[in-house]
């Protein structure tokens, strides 16, 4: 157990993975069945694709952006207070989409409360009070349980909302959801990491958090990191948000598109804890590297099968392997380059990369696709990108930084 697990004593730490667990996968949920709510909201409206995907897409752009800030009040007040307002931020975005009937309404809800509610509340400041209180050896797999948690509640969330939607309507599906959201509160008790705190007199002067930023994106390593995380960005969103229309488009029952996207998050529960305990036995970027292509050569198949309930399921498991997966040697090299001390800060840039490129996986979908009449270019840039983050990946240098006080100690 870490020096700061060892100082809080009062929470077991079984108990702060199960906490942690149960936050991923309440945030994920509704957020990886924001798909199944774009037909009934479109229907009832009468907007286009474009509409509904400029508000997502603000919503992945502000979820990235207000990250290294969410991980950076984390890291300096501990995780509590922030995953409590990243909780009421949600539950009320939620609240309010119910009753948001035009774009603008629809974009602040869904798109700017969710997306900043997201930044405080979801996995990335789970995962940067796990990486405080549990040691390095086990940080892995630690990561792949909350990964494989959200996960889960991709499987549950996407087939209850569909029913829920169906039997009661997308508002009342909106509100049931926000009202999930208020658990987030007591469960972040129980993953209370403590703020950094500051040196005591004539100890060795400590990294700031700016000389922290500039180490960190001066580091050749971290940015390479970064830059295939918006790849990983751009082709979860897309398909979350759009894949559900392209099913129905392709002339399939929308339950096909439900128990689809389902597999993806039961599927991804054992890729995320596979990738999790490889990351801790074989070199993390070649994991990332086999993750990144092999998404691309599972598209492809897909598009090159006919459109069928037996493809779009292979599609959904084949995918729920690699779909998650990339969170724990991407968070496991960062924590080895830099450590903890500023940890959710410095995931919240990566992740930052993340959603910028969901913010033009989701835009892009749905303004090519009223443009063109299908989402084929969308998936070739989604397999273009595969390709290139897999090169991206490789010369990643998997060893902690040499400060210049550590040279001169030495």
């Amino acid at each position: 157990m870490s020096e700061t697990a060892r100082k809080r004593g009062a929470v077991p730490p079984e108990l702060i993975i199960v906490a942690a667990c149960a936050i991923s996968m309440l945030t994920f949920g509704p957020r990886a069945s924001s798909g199944n709510f774009q037909l009934p909201i479109l229907s009832a409206y009468g907007w286009g694709s474009d509409t509904f995907s400029f508000a997502l897409a603000i919503q992945n752009l502000l979820w990235g952006m207000g990250q290294p800030f969410a991980g950076a009040l984390a890291d300096k007040f501990g995780s509590v207070r922030v995953l409590s307002g990243g909780a009421l931020l949600y539950a009320a975005g939620l609240a309010l989409m119910s009753v948001a009937d035009t774009p603008t309404l629809f974009t602040l809800t869904a798109g700017v409360l969710i997306g900043f509610g997201l930044s405080g509340c979801a996995m990335s400041l789970v995962v940067g009070a796990l990486a405080k209180l549990l040691p390095e050896s086990k940080r892995s797999m630690g990561f792949g349980a909350v990964t494989a948690a959200g996960s889960f509640g991709q499987f549950l969330f996407t087939p209850l909302s569909g029913g829920l939607i169906q039997s009661f309507g997308w508002q009342w599906t909106a509100v049931f959801f926000a009202v999930l959201m208020l658990a987030i509160l007591p469960l972040s008790l129980a993953v209370a990491s403590q703020p950094n705190v500051a040196p005591a007199s004539g100890a060795p002067k400590q990294q700031t958090t700016r000389e922290a930023i500039v180490e960190a994106l001066g580091h050749r390593s971290y940015v390479l990191v970064v830059l295939g995380f918006f790849t990983c960005g751009f082709q979860l969103a897309f398909i979350t948000v759009h894949f559900q229309k392209y099913i129905v488009e392709a002339g399939l029952a929308p339950q096909v598109g439900y128990w689809a996207f389902a597999l993806v998050g039961l599927f991804n529960i054992v890729g995320s804890l596979t990738a999790g305990y490889y990351s801790t036995r074989m070199p993390r970027r070649y994991i990332l590297s086999m993750i990144y292509f092999g998404r691309s050569l599972v598209t492809v198949a897909f598009l090159l099968m006919p459109p069928s309930a037996t493809s779009a399921y292979l599609f959904g498991a084949l995918s729920g392997l690699l779909w998650l997966s990339t969170v724990p040697p991407t968070s496991g090299l960062i924590g080895q380059m830099f450590g903890t001390r500023y940890f959710a800060m410095l995931y919240g840039f990566a992740f930052f990369s993340h959603q910028v490129g969901g913010f033009f996986g989701v835009l892009l979908g749905g303004v090519l696709r009223e443009a063109t009449g299908s989402y084929n270019i969308v998936w070739g840039l989604s397999i273009t990108l595969g390709i290139v983050s897999a090169l991206i990946n490789l010369p990643v240098v998997e060893k902690p930084v040499v400060r210049k006080a550590e040279v001169a100690a030495a």
